[in-house]
This record gives C-alpha cells, sequence and structure tokens, in this order.
C-alpha cells in the first residue's frame, strides 16, 4: 500500500530531516581565522554619539528628576512677568506661593524626552479705585494642573482674599481683571517649556 510506505518513510527519517547531504556545488562552510592586530585597529568601533549618562551608552531607558530646577525656574519666570494696568487700578504678582508637581527628562532608545505636570498659586496684590477712593487688594490665581504639550488649554480661577469688603460688582470686575494674567503667565509657561526641551 501507499500509505504504508509513507510511514515508513517517516519512521527512517529522524527530527533533523531537513538536513540535507553535501553536494559539489554548494558553496564551502566557512573557516575561522585568527585576526592579527592590524585588522583589529582597522576595525575599531565608533561608538554614535549616546544622550543621558556615560553609563547608559546604549540609550536604553533613563529617566531624570528635574523637580528641583522646574520649580525654581517657573516661579523665576512667573514674579518676572510685568504688573498690568487698567482704567481703574493695577496689579502685580507678588510671589507663587504654590507650585507642586514633577519635571522629567526620559532617555528611551536613544531619544530624548521631556514632560512635567504642576499645579500653581501665585498671589497677586493691586490697587483699584472702588467708590471713588483707592483700595489695596490682595487674592491669588490658582491654576489647577497643566502638563507638557497643554498649555494652550491652561484655566486660571481667582480669588480674593479681602473680597468681604468689597460690593459684589466691584469684586467681579476686579477678578474679571486678573483674569488678565492668563496670556502673560501662558507665555511664561511655553518659556519654561521650552527651556526644558533644550535641557
Amino acid at each position: 500500500m501507499e500509505g504504508g510506505a509513507v510511514s515508513s518513510e517517516k519512521q527512517a527519517s529522524s527530527y533533523t530531516y531537513w538536513v540535507r547531504e553535501a553536494t559539489a556545488d554548494e558553496a564551502p562552510l566557512p573557516v575561522p581565522k585568527k585576526l592579527s592586530a592590524e585588522d583589529v585597529s582597522n576595525l575599531s568601533y565608533q561608538p554614535t554619539a549616546s544622550l543621558g549618562s556615560v553609563w547608559n551608552k546604549a540609550g536604553t531607558w533613563e529617566e531624570k528628576n528635574l523637580n528641583k530646577w522646574a520649580a525654581d525656574r517657573i516661579k523665576e519666570l512667573l514674579v518676572s512677568v510685568d504688573s498690568l494696568e487698567f482704567a481703574s487700578g493695577k496689579v502685580e504678582i507678588t510671589e507663587v506661593s504654590r507650585c507642586a508637581g514633577d519635571a522629567f527628562l526620559v532617555t528611551v532608545r536613544n531619544k530624548k524626552r521631556v514632560g512635567y505636570t504642576y499645579e500653581l498659586t501665585i498671589d497677586v496684590k493691586g490697587e483699584w479705585l472702588v467708590g471713588g477712593e483707592k483700595k489695596e487688594v490682595r487674592g491669588h490665581l490658582d491654576i489647577p494642573e497643566f502638563s507638557y504639550g497643554e498649555l494652550d488649554d491652561l484655566q486660571v480661577m481667582v480669588k480674593l482674599n479681602d473680597d468681604k469688603d468689597l460690593e459684589h460688582q466691584h469684586g467681579h470686575c476686579i477678578c474679571e481683571d486678573l483674569k488678565l494674567f492668563l496670556q502673560p503667565v501662558r507665555e511664561k509657561l511655553q518659556q519654561f517649556e521650552h527651556e526644558l526641551e533644550e535641557r
């Protein structure tokens, strides 16, 4: 029977059945050759410039914490924002009282990537004409969580420290004036983002 012939043929062959006998027209097998000192110097390895630490020549995963630099730089940039002047008063940023978050530089597959996530509270102080007299007003701007590449969506919430002494209408107008800090703050944070990418 033909089926019997096939099964006996399978039994005769081993698991290395795909290894065939060498024929005359095949290329010869490679022969190892010892390299001379001259050969080795001609093959000198020129590594490509890798990013990151000295120990990470292959450019594999490496994460560098930039929190200290980033927090200091954000505060420095935001305090440098010019004061704003309005028909009824002027206001300036006094300090960044809260700068909470993380900034990092990651090297992965020899490519540099940066990122950050922060929340800010910016203290402001100004003077407005309220009911015909100048009144000093203090408050703060809260900027909820923002991240790398999302500055176009930046939002600001305004809170006045002593709004009990102000009529609702005056307090509302002052809050609207303070929201005008959004654009200069966004520009400073874009500068920060650019500096972070250059690190």
